[in-house]
């Protein structure tokens, strides 16, 4: 059963300007690294559909919904914060990005698939409920596992999120759910600084400093996600996943490889194999340096394809 592709080319039109790093060139850059790799040859393409406003708003107010899709008609852009800038064509762009882990979702869930890879943009796991931030604006993620929560009925669902930030806007969205177990590794202290005192059966936090390398992160997540992961059993997984700690990725002071992103992917299938009948969902989030993102996200593919 070949991997679900999710993807749409409105993703490509969220453009915040010359030099700033969360850029279109970053879906371009994974699609060729897998077309070079010719894994394009074993996933099934889909076109990500937009998300609804009852999709979105079980995670997010209603207020700030609107707040977001009302800048597709206006002119020129602004900024919600001093990294994120929204453009007329922003709201479109995060639709799709929301709603391509909607359809993910329901894909492996109808047993069409058995994973899914969201090669989206703008990320999501820094979007608060009522707010935009870290170049963030709808919760992808939290948009997805809400929609099978509240539509399927699962009782346990992790989120495991490698990105080197700490994913704090999905945090504060599940941290008074337990039939989701967060598990986090990030650079602290580093942007959001937040997610290091977090006390919580069902949020796992993994605060890494500066230097890291792909040695103590696979320490951390032996120690920390597994143990969690194997008493939760869960029943479906979503990765965060962001390749931003890659050594080559200047956003960062994380020294991870290619091969570090194929590791925790396999760890993370054999717990999908135990508990989850091999459901997964990847969602793209960070990821800066071109070269790094492209392999490492092939590297990721590979494993969740079963060639490696």
């Amino acid at each position: 059963m070949p991997i679900a592709y999710l993807h749409h080319n409105d993703c490509l039109l969220h453009d915040m300007g010359f030099g700033h790093p969360e850029r279109p060139a970053r879906i371009s850059a994974i699609e060729d690294q897998l077309r070079a790799s010719q894994l394009l040859d074993f996933v099934r393409y889909y076109d990500a559909p937009l998300a609804t406003r009852r999709q979105l708003a079980r995670v997010h107010h209603l207020k700030y919904i609107d707040q977001v899709l009302e800048f597709s008609k206006k002119e020129g852009h602004a900024y919600l914060d001093p990294d994120t800038i929204i453009t007329p064509q922003t709201p479109t762009a995060a639709l799709r990005a929301a709603g391509a882990v909607v359809q993910a979702a329901e894909l492996v869930i109808a047993s069409k698939h058995q994973m899914a890879f969201c090669n989206i943009r703008p990320p999501g796991h820094h979007a608060l409920p009522n707010r935009a931030m870290g170049f963030c604006f709808f919760n992808n993620i939290a948009v997805g596992v809400a929609h099978v929560l509240e539509e399927y009925g699962l009782t346990r669902i992790a989120i495991l999120d490698f990105d080197v930030h700490h994913g704090n806007g999905t945090e504060e969205m599940f941290r008074d759910d337990p039939r989701v177990l967060l598990c986090s590794t990030f650079q602290h202290p580093f942007y959001p600084h937040c997610g290091a005192g977090v006390i919580s059966d069902h949020i796992i936090n993994v605060p890494l400093p500066a230097g890291t390398t792909g040695d103590k992160f696979r320490e951390a997540v032996i120690l920390h996600w597994l143990p969690a992961l194997h008493k939760f059993s869960p029943q479906m997984i979503f990765i965060s996943a962001g390749f931003d700690a890659h050594d080559d990725d200047d956003i960062s002071q994380f020294h991870l490889h290619a091969n570090d992103y194929a590791w925790v992917t396999k760890e993370i299938l054999l717990v999908a194999d135990k508990y989850a009948n091999g459901r997964i969902i990847s969602v793209l989030e960070g990821g800066y340096d071109l070269h790094a993102l492209g392999r490492s996200v092939a590297a990721h593919l590979k494993v969740l394809m079963r060639m490696v």
